[in-house]
């Protein structure tokens, strides 16, 4: 599976990107926060002023200037204003220039930041010198360049490593509950088969979210529910396959019995005709059980082709005439307007209508008649076989394509059961359907119905 298409895939990248983005903002803001309250609590505006007066009273102007320069590489910029003038030049952005002479007029400690935009601190501080004089220092110090570079580095490594930390284990902490979750649910659904509870489930509520995990939920409850449904019907066929066989079983260990009891040869050979007979009707149940075991279980391999639906079914027809004529019932077959295909796999499909036919010739009365139609009629092939025997009761519709299933008109007839239900599974695994009804004057209709081939 390429993981580029997995939905999985690209919810725990965007989940990824997303706690890194957020990191990175989150870890910025938080840094330049504390950098400012670092600067806001280590400058000392009054000591700052002081030392500008020593080194204005020591040296004057050029004193001032190299003080000036130091605290310029500290990240401040700051000089002494006498009289509204500064002693020495001073930076300011044209903001602070402007609104200056108020600020030297208030005479009087002022601290703003930021300043009108500007992650700066502006500050006006009062100080009298030796001499006597009042001056004001007016200074300005950004709030990111008062630590040291390598300094604001490791503060910000810090922060945004704890922040990662923080939320990569909130966030893998969620993702991890939200992968093991589905698994786990997986695993005790699994162990709960193991344990042969075949009727257990995931149930994983994929919601809106329909990802490899949802996906697998919901693949291991259509393989468990086909596993459900193959071993229960493995079990209703070996049971019913049991009850049918202990009939002519028994009557095989009869007749047996009494050929070997017997003196008479001509009432032995008779008894081992019978025992023939017995052995057929076996060997036929057994490989009809076989064919509708290997339907139920999904048909592997099965060959599919275009093929004459319309001709398949008169061929059929054909095959039974020997059949028919044994009793004295008359086959009609219905032309058919135009060419009527279909796709799927010709053995089987000869099956199916052979055992439609040869039901219908079965439960026809001496002398009767059996239809065959073929048609196309709304995207769909349509078989009709009907025959005009007695009609099968409504209250046993339902039932008269289920294995073993013989009617209460079943004593008419010889037969175990199984043609109908085969036939229905044919169709069935052609992507198809069975139908039975009574006709109107009498009689089953049965009709089969495959998917038309495309043209």
């Amino acid at each position: 599976m390429n993981p580029f298409k997995s939905s999985l895939y690209w919810r725990l990248l965007l989940w990824f990107c997303a706690v890194n983005l957020l990191v990175l903002v989150l870890g910025g803001f938080l840094t330049r926060r504390f950098i400012e309250y670092r600067t806001e609590v280590e400058i000392d505006w009054s000591a700052l002023a002081q030392s500008a007066d020593q080194a204005w009273q020591q040296g004057g102007a050029p004193e001032l200037a190299a003080w000036s320069a130091r605290q310029r590489h500290e990240g401040i910029e700051a000089t002494l204003f006498q009289d509204g003038q500064p002693l020495v030049p001073i930076r300011l952005p044209p903001s602070v220039w402007r609104a200056l002479p108020g600020m030297l007029a208030a005479d009087r400690v002022l601290v703003l930041r930021p300043w009108r935009g500007l992650y700066a601190y502006v500050a006006v501080q009062p100080v009298s010198g030796a001499d006597g004089q009042l001056r004001q220092l007016v200074a300005m110090s950004r709030s990111h360049t008062r630590l040291r570079p390598q300094t604001r580095e490791q503060i910000l490594f810090g922060v945004q490593l704890a922040l990662s930390l923080l939320f990569i284990g909130l966030v893998g902490w969620w993702v991890a509950r939200s992968v093991a979750k589905p698994v786990q649910a997986l695993r005790a659904a699994a162990r709960r088969m193991a344990a042969g509870e075949l009727s257990a489930r995931v149930d994983h509520p994929g919601g809106a979210t329909r990802d490899e995990l949802s996906q697998l939920a919901g693949d291991f409850d259509a393989m468990a529910e086909r596993i459900e449904a193959l071993v229960t019907h493995d079990r209703r066929v070996l049971q019913d396959l049991s009850h049918e066989l202990r009939s002519p079983l028994a009557r095989l260990q009869l007749i047996l019995d009494l050929a070997q009891r017997g003196d008479d040869p001509a009432a032995a050979e008779r008894y081992f005709r019978q025992a023939e007979q017995e052995i057929e009707r076996l060997d036929r149940m057994t490989g009809d059980m076989l064919a509708l075991s290997r339907m139920e279980g999904g048909l592997p391999g099965m060959e599919r082709e275009r093929l004459d639906f319309a001709g398949l079914a008169r061929d059929g027809l054909q095959q039974a005439v020997l059949e028919a004529d044994a009793r004295n019932i008359r086959l009609h077959w219905s032309p058919v307007d135009g060419p009527v295909e279909a796709i799927g796999s010709s053995v089987l499909l000869e099956r199916a209508l052979g055992n439609l036919i040869a039901n219908a010739i079965k439960y026809s009365p001496e002398g009767g008649r059996v239809e065959l139609a073929v048609r196309a009629i709304d995207g769909q092939a349509e078989c009709l076989v009907r025959d005009h025997g007695p009609g099968v009761p409504e209250a046993e519709l339902d039932s008269l394509f289920r294995p073993f299933f013989r009617g209460s008109n079943a004593a008419r007839a010889d037969g175990h059961g199984l043609g109908l239900a085969i036939a229905q599974r044919v169709a069935k695994a052609h992507g198809g359907e069975i139908l039975a009804r009574n006709a109107e004057g009498g009689g089953l209709e049965v009709a089969l119905r495959l998917p038309l081939a495309s043209a």
